[in-house]
């Protein structure tokens, strides 16, 4: 499943894209994509077709259109969704292609999806509670009313180091678990939680309440950092499943330290990566820079 800096990538694409433009046709071939929809297909084209589009914006792994009616067009990527921008309609629709959205100029996009694990929405726009922009994009304290639950993610100019290290200080759980905890801080997924661990020498298995405040700060800093350089390089592409409104995959695989590498040598150490599951999602890490500590006192 693409993670913040994979659909950061799709973002920033789609800004360059579609934002100021006008939506004049809207096509739906599998209802399944807008099933959330209360209205199903027909209440999605309507609410779209006319519609302006403001800001293309993002929260953790969230992203979404503002549109100047105060709704917004939430495009969730799932495991397998993809958005291909074009300069000129295609002359046939596309395999897996289960929304298409042209604009006046004859410019447009498509909403891709193997698996239909996808989907898309038009919802209203609601003030967030913290008065802060809704997401990286936007400049209006609103988000969508279906994304008030996810939590600010690390690159949000409104997500506080300090009161989120705090938080996950607070808990007893697992600190890999707590760092894929979207209402606890959004965007963060295996692949970039465990990059963050490496960075930090702290195995995923350590309980939150046994960190310091330090480290704590250190290992979202860290998580900042990597998916910083992620983002640089357009994410990370493992196969064609992920790739940026152009079609070109994200070059962040070869730059990983242990997501994916069990068996081989730790770039560090030299020792082998090894792979545990914790919570029921698989933790890459070194058994020899990440190893267990004895539970240490709270700064």
């Amino acid at each position: 499943m693409p993670e913040l800096p994979e659909v950061e990538t799709i973002r920033l694409g789609l800004a360059g894209r579609v934002v100021g433009k006008e939506i004049a046709e809207v096509s739906v071939w599998n209802t399944r994509m807008v099933r959330t929809q209360p209205g199903g297909a027909q209440e999605f084209i309507y609410l779209l077709e006319g519609a302006k589009i403001q800001a293309a914006v993002r929260r953790g792994k969230f992203l979404w259109l503002e549109l100047d009616d105060a709704k917004a067009l939430v495009i969730h990527l799932g495991m397998s969704g993809q958005v291909h921008a074009w300069d000129e309609k295609p002359a046939e629709r596309r395999k897996h292609e289960h929304i298409r959205v042209e604009f006046t100029d004859g410019t447009g996009y498509t909403h891709v999806d193997q698996r239909t694990f996808g989907k898309a929405e038009v919802v209203d726009l609601v003030p967030c509670a913290d008065g802060f922009p809704g997401g990286r994009g936007s400049k209006m304290p609103m988000m969508p009313a279906s994304a008030t639950h996810i939590a600010r993610d690390p690159l949000d100019l409104g997500f506080n180091v300090v009161t989120v290290a705090r938080q996950l200080r607070r808990s007893a759980v697992a600190v890999k678990t707590l760092l894929l905890k979207q209402e606890l801080v959004s965007g963060i997924g295996n692949i970039y939680a465990d990059e963050a661990l490496f960075a930090c020498g702290l195995h995923g298995s350590v309980p939150g309440s046994s960190l310091t405040q330090k480290q704590a700060v250190a290992l979202l800093e860290a998580a900042q950092q990597v998916m910083r350089a992620a983002v640089e390089v357009g994410g990370t592409s493992f196969d064609s499943l992920y790739v940026n409104v152009s079609g070109e995959p994200g070059y962040f695989a070869i730059s990983l330290q242990v997501y994916g590498r069990n068996g081989q040598a730790c770039h560090k150490c030299g020792n082998l990566i090894l792979r545990e599951n914790i919570g029921g999602r698989s933790h890459h890490y070194c058994g020899t820079c990440q190893r267990l500590p004895r539970r240490s006192r709270k700064a």
